[in-house]
């Protein structure tokens, strides 16, 4: 019998050999752009600008005539206000036409608008979650109805679900609905539900000494967005070390996948910093000692009670995220009464519940089947 070992050997280099052609090949991609351009525009969907407040912004998206459904169908859905945090920005849910759940809700007749948040400087280190939660969410609800009379549903994602969430409970008869989506409720229920490789943002948080985190904040007024990135390219390192090495050379013959690849880039490279007030509530109060769940997290003067959420709910999570573990968000479901709850699993990770091919399919429908039951 012939000996397979040397044969087995031999494919390793040819693989390896293979692997860097295709690296050159991309290597060869990226640096065709257009001078100038750095990378494919994202967050293209047209939309008007329509109130401000210091460095946020209110933007209502124009409608999308995907169906024939006439001009009064265009916006037969909403409003929908999209919510996303300060630790990433709201410019992923439209990252590309083909990836787009805003373009998705547009086409099935939905009303969208967004808050964009801006770049907080040292001047906005005493922004905190009132500042966001209440103050300028309640201002930018007020904005919408000189524009429509239906009462918005609230669309928040991960931090921006907490800030959503947070409002919901203090105004309980200002929203139709409350859609949330990876968003961390319970801060330490991956201590009960433990999994291997999700978490280590909660288990590292948690082991920093308080003094440390104050030091961090008080050095700077603010957390940094590289800081942020760096954090979170530690969370999964090998991830990041394929994304940039064996993922990028499978995409080495597609220019589309590479266009894709770069406006991921954009977005992961566009982190704004984190007010230092809020920062401090985000990982002290709530990621080391979960006010939230525990009915001790106040905003604008008052203790924020889950339970008095008092319009329909859809939570959004996705299975594999490494960064909000599932149980961490499907808590809420506990923390709520009498209200008709709604959950949807996505099979994919963090960001991958916005920007992956498998999640277009599923999101934006279960968002407008959900949206249909609060007509």
């Amino acid at each position: 019998m012939t000996d397979p070992w040397p044969r087995h050997w031999m494919a390793g280099p040819h693989a390896l050999l293979e692997a860097t052609r295709r690296m050159v090949r991309a290597a060869g991609g990226l640096s065709r752009l257009p001078p100038g351009r750095q990378a494919p525009p994202i967050a293209e969907s047209p939309a008007d600008q329509v109130w401000r407040a210091g460095k946020a912004t209110l933007s209502r998206y124009r409608p999308t005539g995907g169906l024939d459904q006439g001009d009064a169908g265009m916006r037969r859905l909403g409003p929908v206000v999209i919510v996303h945090g300060l630790i990433g920005r709201q410019t992923m849910l439209d990252l590309e036409p083909k990836r787009s759940l805003v373009r998705r809700l547009l086409l099935a007749g939905t009303d969208v608008w967004v808050i964009d948040w801006g770049c907080p400087t040292r001047a906005d280190r005493w922004c905190d979650t009132t500042d966001y939660a209440a103050h300028a969410i309640g201002d930018a609800l007020e904005a919408i109805a000189a524009y429509t009379p239906r009462r918005p549903v609230l669309f928040g994602v991960c931090q921006g679900g907490v800030f959503a969430a947070c409002h919901a409970a203090l105004n309980p008869d200002r929203l139709s609905g409350l859609a949330l989506a990876v968003t961390p409720i319970d801060f330490h229920a991956d201590i009960e539900a433990p999994a291997i490789g999700r978490g280590q943002l909660n288990h590292w948080l948690r082991a920093l000494p308080e003094g440390l985190l104050d030091a961090l904040i008080a050095d700077r007024g603010n957390i940094p967005g590289e800081l942020t990135a760096a954090v979170f390219h530690g969370l999964a390192p090998g991830r990041w070390m394929a994304r940039y090495t064996a993922d990028l050379a499978e995409i080495a013959d597609d220019p589309e996948a590479l266009d894709t690849f770069l406006r991921m880039e954009r977005w992961l490279a566009d982190r704004p910093d984190q007010p230092g007030a809020l920062a401090r509530e985000w990982m002290i109060g709530l990621y080391r000692e979960n006010r939230l769940v525990r009915g001790l997290f106040e905003v604008d003067g008052a203790r924020v009670d889950l339970g008095r959420i008092a319009c329909p709910v859809i939570n959004i999570y996705a299975r594999d995220d490494h960064i909000v573990p599932p149980p961490c968000s499907t808590a809420l479901k506990r923390n709520l009464r009498n209200v008709a709850y709604t959950e949807l699993e996505v099979p994919t990770g963090h960001v991958g519940a916005f920007v992956s091919k498998r999640a277009q399919g599923i999101v934006a429908p279960a968002m407008v089947d959900w949206l249909e039951t609060l007509t």
